[in-house]
Protein backbone atom coordinates (compact mmCIF):
# COMPACT_ATOMS: atom_id res chain seq x y z
CA UNK A 1 0.00 0.00 0.00
CA UNK A 2 1.17 3.67 -0.17
CA UNK A 3 1.99 5.39 3.19
CA UNK A 4 1.54 9.32 2.96
CA UNK A 5 4.44 11.28 4.91
CA UNK A 6 2.32 11.87 7.43
CA UNK A 7 2.66 8.40 8.56
CA UNK A 8 5.16 7.29 7.39
CA UNK A 9 7.70 7.25 3.91
CA UNK A 10 5.91 6.93 0.88
CA UNK A 11 6.71 3.88 -1.12
CA UNK A 12 5.03 3.00 -4.79
CA UNK A 13 2.34 1.07 -5.29
CA UNK A 14 3.15 -2.39 -5.98
CA UNK A 15 1.65 -5.65 -7.43
CA UNK A 16 0.85 -8.23 -4.73
CA UNK A 17 4.05 -11.21 -3.90
CA UNK A 18 0.73 -13.63 -3.43
CA UNK A 19 -0.81 -12.89 -6.63
CA UNK A 20 -0.85 -16.34 -8.21
CA UNK A 21 0.57 -18.33 -5.69
CA UNK A 22 -1.27 -21.00 -3.75
CA UNK A 23 -4.44 -20.74 -2.60
CA UNK A 24 -3.75 -23.03 0.16
CA UNK A 25 -2.08 -20.54 2.22
CA UNK A 26 -4.93 -19.07 3.40
CA UNK A 27 -7.21 -22.55 4.14
CA UNK A 28 -6.27 -24.19 8.13
CA UNK A 29 -9.06 -24.69 10.49
CA UNK A 30 -8.55 -23.02 13.76
CA UNK A 31 -7.36 -25.42 16.37
CA UNK A 32 -9.99 -25.76 19.43
CA UNK A 33 -9.38 -23.68 22.36
CA UNK A 34 -9.60 -26.82 24.85
CA UNK A 35 -6.95 -29.00 22.46
CA UNK A 36 -4.42 -26.56 22.65
CA UNK A 37 -1.38 -26.86 25.19
CA UNK A 38 -1.68 -24.12 28.20
CA UNK A 39 1.18 -23.05 29.05
CA UNK A 40 2.14 -23.12 33.71
CA UNK A 41 -0.08 -19.99 34.96
CA UNK A 42 1.52 -17.29 36.24
CA UNK A 43 -0.47 -14.49 38.41
CA UNK A 44 0.87 -11.08 38.47
CA UNK A 45 0.80 -11.49 42.50
CA UNK A 46 3.90 -13.61 42.28
CA UNK A 47 6.28 -10.71 40.65
CA UNK A 48 7.53 -8.28 42.99
CA UNK A 49 5.74 -5.39 41.78
CA UNK A 50 4.76 -2.50 43.74
CA UNK A 51 1.07 -3.31 45.69
CA UNK A 52 -0.89 -0.22 43.46
CA UNK A 53 0.36 -1.69 40.37
CA UNK A 54 -0.58 -5.02 40.97
CA UNK A 55 -4.34 -3.21 42.12
CA UNK A 56 -4.36 -1.39 38.86
CA UNK A 57 -3.37 -4.57 37.09
CA UNK A 58 -6.55 -6.05 38.57
CA UNK A 59 -8.76 -3.28 37.93
CA UNK A 60 -7.76 -3.64 34.90
CA UNK A 61 -9.68 -7.04 33.97
CA UNK A 62 -5.91 -8.57 34.15
CA UNK A 63 -5.60 -12.02 36.40
CA UNK A 64 -3.49 -14.40 34.87
CA UNK A 65 -0.61 -13.76 32.52
CA UNK A 66 -0.05 -14.37 28.75
CA UNK A 67 2.98 -17.10 28.13
CA UNK A 68 4.66 -13.77 26.71
CA UNK A 69 3.81 -11.82 30.30
CA UNK A 70 5.24 -14.87 32.68
CA UNK A 71 8.70 -15.23 30.70
CA UNK A 72 9.54 -11.61 30.09
CA UNK A 73 7.96 -9.52 32.96
CA UNK A 74 10.98 -11.13 35.24
CA UNK A 75 14.60 -10.95 33.20
CA UNK A 76 12.95 -7.08 32.69
CA UNK A 77 12.06 -6.41 36.65
CA UNK A 78 15.74 -7.92 37.02
CA UNK A 79 17.36 -4.91 34.39
CA UNK A 80 18.35 -7.93 31.63
CA UNK A 81 18.16 -6.80 28.05
CA UNK A 82 14.92 -8.76 26.34
CA UNK A 83 14.19 -9.53 22.79
CA UNK A 84 11.05 -10.88 22.50
CA UNK A 85 9.37 -12.93 19.97
CA UNK A 86 5.39 -13.38 19.46
CA UNK A 87 3.14 -13.06 17.36
CA UNK A 88 0.47 -10.53 17.67
CA UNK A 89 -2.44 -10.33 19.96
CA UNK A 90 -0.06 -12.17 22.54
CA UNK A 91 -0.07 -9.45 24.96
CA UNK A 92 3.27 -7.74 24.46
CA UNK A 93 2.11 -4.17 25.49
CA UNK A 94 1.76 -5.27 29.07
CA UNK A 95 5.04 -7.45 29.17
CA UNK A 96 6.91 -4.31 28.59
CA UNK A 97 4.65 -1.92 30.83
CA UNK A 98 4.37 -3.38 33.92
CA UNK A 99 7.66 -3.72 34.59
CA UNK A 100 9.10 -0.19 33.29
CA UNK A 101 6.32 1.37 35.66
CA UNK A 102 7.75 -0.42 38.20
CA UNK A 103 10.87 0.45 37.91
CA UNK A 104 10.00 4.21 37.33
CA UNK A 105 7.57 4.15 40.49
CA UNK A 106 10.95 3.03 42.46
CA UNK A 107 13.30 5.97 40.71
CA UNK A 108 11.78 8.94 39.39
CA UNK A 109 14.64 10.06 38.02
CA UNK A 110 14.34 7.75 35.25
CA UNK A 111 13.07 7.84 31.90
CA UNK A 112 11.35 5.45 29.00
CA UNK A 113 11.32 5.70 25.47
CA UNK A 114 8.96 3.44 23.86
CA UNK A 115 9.07 3.74 19.67
CA UNK A 116 6.63 2.22 17.33
CA UNK A 117 5.53 2.31 14.15
CA UNK A 118 2.48 3.55 13.89
CA UNK A 119 0.21 6.26 15.73
CA UNK A 120 -2.57 3.78 16.97
CA UNK A 121 -0.32 1.60 18.16
CA UNK A 122 1.19 4.37 19.99
CA UNK A 123 -2.21 5.59 21.12
CA UNK A 124 -3.10 2.04 22.53
CA UNK A 125 0.31 1.61 24.49
CA UNK A 126 -0.41 5.11 25.89
CA UNK A 127 -4.02 4.42 26.99
CA UNK A 128 -3.02 1.00 28.26
CA UNK A 129 -0.45 3.02 30.60
CA UNK A 130 -2.84 5.24 31.68
CA UNK A 131 -4.06 2.37 33.35
CA UNK A 132 -1.87 0.22 34.75
CA UNK A 133 0.07 4.26 36.16
CA UNK A 134 -3.31 4.85 37.68
CA UNK A 135 -2.58 7.18 40.63
CA UNK A 136 1.24 6.63 40.45
CA UNK A 137 1.99 10.15 38.91
CA UNK A 138 3.86 8.71 36.28
CA UNK A 139 2.95 10.83 33.26
CA UNK A 140 3.73 10.31 29.56
CA UNK A 141 4.05 11.87 26.46
CA UNK A 142 2.36 10.56 22.91
CA UNK A 143 4.78 12.04 19.99
CA UNK A 144 3.09 11.17 17.23
CA UNK A 145 2.09 12.74 13.37
CA UNK A 146 -0.98 14.19 12.35
CA UNK A 147 -1.70 15.71 16.60
CA UNK A 148 -0.53 19.24 17.82
CA UNK A 149 3.06 19.59 18.10
CA UNK A 150 3.00 22.01 20.52
CA UNK A 151 1.06 20.13 23.30
CA UNK A 152 3.76 17.59 22.73
CA UNK A 153 6.85 19.73 23.14
CA UNK A 154 4.87 21.08 26.20
CA UNK A 155 4.27 17.21 27.80
CA UNK A 156 8.20 16.67 27.22
CA UNK A 157 9.28 19.94 29.28
CA UNK A 158 6.58 19.48 31.87
CA UNK A 159 8.98 16.29 32.66
CA UNK A 160 6.81 13.09 31.09
CA UNK A 161 8.83 10.11 32.03
CA UNK A 162 7.31 8.16 28.95
CA UNK A 163 7.44 8.80 25.72
CA UNK A 164 5.73 6.74 23.41
CA UNK A 165 6.73 8.35 19.69
CA UNK A 166 6.29 7.09 15.94
CA UNK A 167 9.57 7.64 14.18
CA UNK A 168 8.63 10.65 11.96
CA UNK A 169 7.43 13.35 14.51
CA UNK A 170 10.22 11.81 16.75
CA UNK A 171 12.82 12.95 14.16
CA UNK A 172 11.21 16.75 14.13
CA UNK A 173 11.54 16.75 17.62
CA UNK A 174 15.31 15.39 17.75
CA UNK A 175 16.19 18.16 14.92
CA UNK A 176 14.26 20.93 16.52
CA UNK A 177 16.12 20.06 20.12
CA UNK A 178 13.24 19.29 21.82
CA UNK A 179 14.04 15.94 22.80
CA UNK A 180 17.59 14.53 23.58
CA UNK A 181 17.51 10.70 23.70
CA UNK A 182 21.10 10.64 25.88
CA UNK A 183 18.41 11.23 28.92
CA UNK A 184 16.31 7.72 28.32
CA UNK A 185 18.13 5.04 29.83
CA UNK A 186 14.89 2.29 29.33
CA UNK A 187 14.59 1.84 25.51
CA UNK A 188 11.57 -0.26 23.95
CA UNK A 189 11.06 -0.95 20.08
CA UNK A 190 7.84 -2.26 19.06
CA UNK A 191 6.79 -4.10 15.97
CA UNK A 192 10.24 -3.57 14.96
CA UNK A 193 9.79 -5.66 11.61
CA UNK A 194 6.90 -3.16 10.09
CA UNK A 195 8.82 -0.49 11.16
CA UNK A 196 11.82 -1.78 9.01
CA UNK A 197 9.29 -3.20 6.29
CA UNK A 198 7.60 0.50 5.50
CA UNK A 199 10.85 2.26 5.39
CA UNK A 200 12.17 3.20 8.75
CA UNK A 201 15.57 1.11 9.24
CA UNK A 202 17.81 4.12 8.89
CA UNK A 203 15.35 6.18 11.73
CA UNK A 204 16.12 3.02 13.87
CA UNK A 205 19.70 3.38 13.40
CA UNK A 206 19.63 6.99 13.96
CA UNK A 207 17.94 6.69 17.17
CA UNK A 208 20.05 4.07 18.59
CA UNK A 209 23.13 5.90 17.53
CA UNK A 210 21.60 8.55 20.13
CA UNK A 211 21.10 6.73 22.50
CA UNK A 212 22.90 6.17 26.04
CA UNK A 213 25.48 3.40 26.25
CA UNK A 214 24.23 2.30 29.12
CA UNK A 215 20.59 1.16 29.12
CA UNK A 216 18.14 -1.03 29.18
CA UNK A 217 16.42 -1.98 25.78
CA UNK A 218 13.84 -4.49 24.93
CA UNK A 219 13.18 -5.25 21.52
CA UNK A 220 9.59 -6.91 20.31
CA UNK A 221 8.91 -8.01 16.65
CA UNK A 222 7.01 -10.91 15.77
CA UNK A 223 9.44 -11.87 13.02
CA UNK A 224 12.97 -10.91 13.07
CA UNK A 225 13.91 -10.30 9.24
CA UNK A 226 17.77 -9.79 7.70
CA UNK A 227 17.55 -6.69 7.74
CA UNK A 228 16.91 -6.25 11.44
CA UNK A 229 19.66 -8.35 12.60
CA UNK A 230 22.17 -5.64 12.37
CA UNK A 231 19.72 -3.56 14.72
CA UNK A 232 20.04 -6.20 17.32
CA UNK A 233 23.70 -6.74 17.47
CA UNK A 234 23.89 -2.54 18.37
CA UNK A 235 20.57 -2.52 20.27
CA UNK A 236 20.78 -5.06 23.00
CA UNK A 237 23.59 -6.83 24.87
CA UNK A 238 23.71 -10.15 26.49
CA UNK A 239 19.93 -10.16 25.82
CA UNK A 240 17.22 -13.12 26.90
CA UNK A 241 15.44 -14.41 24.23
CA UNK A 242 11.96 -15.18 24.57
CA UNK A 243 9.80 -17.26 21.85
CA UNK A 244 6.26 -18.06 22.29
CA UNK A 245 5.73 -17.65 18.53
CA UNK A 246 4.34 -21.36 17.98
CA UNK A 247 3.46 -20.74 14.24
CA UNK A 248 2.73 -18.19 11.88
CA UNK A 249 -0.94 -17.88 12.57
CA UNK A 250 -2.90 -17.80 15.11
CA UNK A 251 -4.07 -21.67 16.17
CA UNK A 252 -7.36 -19.92 17.14
CA UNK A 253 -8.11 -18.81 13.86
CA UNK A 254 -10.47 -20.56 10.95
CA UNK A 255 -8.75 -19.36 7.49
CA UNK A 256 -10.57 -20.14 4.26
CA UNK A 257 -11.18 -18.32 0.71
CA UNK A 258 -14.14 -16.82 -0.92
CA UNK A 259 -13.69 -17.59 -4.83
CA UNK A 260 -14.75 -14.62 -6.99
CA UNK A 261 -15.51 -16.28 -10.40
CA UNK A 262 -16.90 -12.70 -11.65
CA UNK A 263 -14.99 -9.89 -10.30
CA UNK A 264 -18.08 -7.36 -11.62
CA UNK A 265 -20.47 -9.53 -8.35
CA UNK A 266 -17.36 -9.53 -5.85
CA UNK A 267 -18.68 -6.70 -4.06
CA UNK A 268 -22.22 -8.98 -3.88
CA UNK A 269 -20.20 -11.70 -2.67
CA UNK A 270 -18.89 -9.36 0.18
CA UNK A 271 -22.73 -7.98 0.73
CA UNK A 272 -23.99 -11.89 0.90
CA UNK A 273 -21.15 -12.69 3.71
CA UNK A 274 -22.31 -9.40 5.61
CA UNK A 275 -25.67 -10.03 6.17
CA UNK A 276 -25.03 -13.75 7.39
CA UNK A 277 -25.65 -14.44 11.09
CA UNK A 278 -22.49 -14.47 13.37
CA UNK A 279 -21.05 -11.81 11.18
CA UNK A 280 -21.15 -9.17 13.77
CA UNK A 281 -17.82 -7.14 14.30
CA UNK A 282 -15.99 -7.33 10.69
CA UNK A 283 -12.81 -5.89 10.18
CA UNK A 284 -12.60 -5.73 6.25
CA UNK A 285 -8.50 -4.72 4.76
CA UNK A 286 -8.47 -3.51 0.95
CA UNK A 287 -4.53 -2.17 -0.16
CA UNK A 288 -5.09 1.22 -1.35
CA UNK A 289 -6.45 4.61 0.33
CA UNK A 290 -8.72 4.68 -2.76
CA UNK A 291 -10.28 1.27 -2.78
CA UNK A 292 -10.99 1.40 1.01
CA UNK A 293 -13.57 5.36 -0.15
CA UNK A 294 -15.05 3.69 -3.29
CA UNK A 295 -16.05 0.21 -0.73
CA UNK A 296 -17.09 2.50 1.94
CA UNK A 297 -19.10 4.18 -0.45
CA UNK A 298 -20.68 1.39 -2.11
CA UNK A 299 -21.37 -0.35 1.72
CA UNK A 300 -23.09 2.80 3.28
CA UNK A 301 -25.08 2.49 -0.05
CA UNK A 302 -26.33 -0.57 0.73
CA UNK A 303 -27.56 0.08 4.58
CA UNK A 304 -24.20 -0.66 6.38
CA UNK A 305 -23.07 1.11 9.16
CA UNK A 306 -19.08 1.29 8.87
CA UNK A 307 -15.91 3.14 9.70
CA UNK A 308 -13.01 3.83 8.05
CA UNK A 309 -9.17 4.31 8.92
CA UNK A 310 -6.50 4.83 6.22
CA UNK A 311 -3.25 7.60 6.06
CA UNK A 312 -5.41 10.30 4.37
CA UNK A 313 -7.86 10.54 7.68
CA UNK A 314 -6.72 12.80 10.21
CA UNK A 315 -5.04 11.21 13.55
CA UNK A 316 -8.96 12.52 15.34
CA UNK A 317 -10.95 10.48 12.47
CA UNK A 318 -8.63 7.87 12.99
CA UNK A 319 -9.28 7.74 16.63
CA UNK A 320 -12.64 8.39 16.36
CA UNK A 321 -13.37 5.22 13.75
CA UNK A 322 -11.38 2.52 16.22
CA UNK A 323 -13.49 3.70 19.44
CA UNK A 324 -16.68 3.60 17.41
CA UNK A 325 -15.86 -0.27 16.13
CA UNK A 326 -14.10 -1.18 19.71
CA UNK A 327 -17.88 -0.08 20.98
CA UNK A 328 -19.63 -2.02 18.48
CA UNK A 329 -21.21 1.13 17.11
CA UNK A 330 -19.55 -0.37 13.64
CA UNK A 331 -20.84 -3.36 12.25
CA UNK A 332 -17.80 -2.73 9.92
CA UNK A 333 -14.28 -1.38 9.52
CA UNK A 334 -12.27 -0.63 6.67
CA UNK A 335 -8.87 0.12 6.57
CA UNK A 336 -5.72 -0.29 4.47
CA UNK A 337 -2.46 -2.11 6.55
CA UNK A 338 -2.12 0.88 8.90
CA UNK A 339 -4.15 -1.18 11.24
CA UNK A 340 -3.00 -4.47 10.59
CA UNK A 341 -0.18 -4.53 13.79
CA UNK A 342 -0.75 -4.17 17.19
CA UNK A 343 -3.77 -2.98 17.05
CA UNK A 344 -6.14 -4.70 20.23
CA UNK A 345 -9.83 -4.80 19.27
CA UNK A 346 -11.71 -7.28 21.22
CA UNK A 347 -14.27 -9.74 20.05
CA UNK A 348 -13.33 -9.26 16.03
CA UNK A 349 -15.82 -12.19 14.25
CA UNK A 350 -14.15 -11.44 10.98
CA UNK A 351 -11.11 -10.78 9.19
CA UNK A 352 -11.56 -10.03 5.28
CA UNK A 353 -9.27 -9.83 3.12
CA UNK A 354 -11.24 -8.01 0.43
CA UNK A 355 -7.64 -7.32 -1.60
CA UNK A 356 -4.78 -9.20 -1.33
CA UNK A 357 -2.00 -8.26 0.85
CA UNK A 358 1.47 -7.11 -0.37
CA UNK A 359 3.28 -10.35 1.81
CA UNK A 360 2.52 -13.18 3.43
CA UNK A 361 3.72 -11.33 6.69
CA UNK A 362 1.31 -8.65 6.26
CA UNK A 363 -1.49 -11.52 5.75
CA UNK A 364 -0.67 -12.87 9.40
CA UNK A 365 -0.57 -9.14 10.87
CA UNK A 366 -4.21 -8.81 9.26
CA UNK A 367 -5.86 -12.13 10.30
CA UNK A 368 -4.07 -11.81 13.90
CA UNK A 369 -6.70 -9.04 14.56
CA UNK A 370 -9.15 -12.20 15.25
CA UNK A 371 -9.15 -15.23 17.18
CA UNK A 372 -6.69 -12.91 20.05
CA UNK A 373 -5.89 -14.57 23.43
CA UNK A 374 -7.97 -18.00 23.27
CA UNK A 375 -10.79 -16.36 21.70
CA UNK A 376 -11.64 -17.93 17.86
CA UNK A 377 -12.18 -15.91 15.04
CA UNK A 378 -12.52 -16.70 11.29
CA UNK A 379 -10.78 -15.17 8.09
CA UNK A 380 -11.42 -14.57 4.73
CA UNK A 381 -9.42 -14.03 1.72
CA UNK A 382 -10.84 -13.17 -1.70
CA UNK A 383 -9.25 -14.54 -4.19
CA UNK A 384 -9.73 -14.80 -8.12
Amino acid sequence: MYYNRRFSRPRVQRRSQLEGADINMFIKKAVPVTDQVIPKEVSFDDFDIAQTLKTNIKNHGYTKTTPIQAQAIQPILEGRDVIGLASTGTGKTAAFLIPLINKLLKNKYQKALIIVPTRELAVQINEELKHFALGMNIYSALIIGGANMRRQINDLRRGAQIVIATPGRLTDLIKQRVIYLGNYANIVLDEVDLMVDIGFINDVKYFISLMPRIRQSLFFSATIPSKVQGILQAFVINPITISVKKQDTSENVDQDIVRVINPAKKMDQLHDLLIQDGFDKVLIFLRTKHGVDRLHRELEYRGFKIGVIHGNKSQGQRQRALQAFKQDEFQILLATDVASRGLDIDNVTHVINYDLPQTYDDYIHRIGRTGRIGKSGTALTFVN
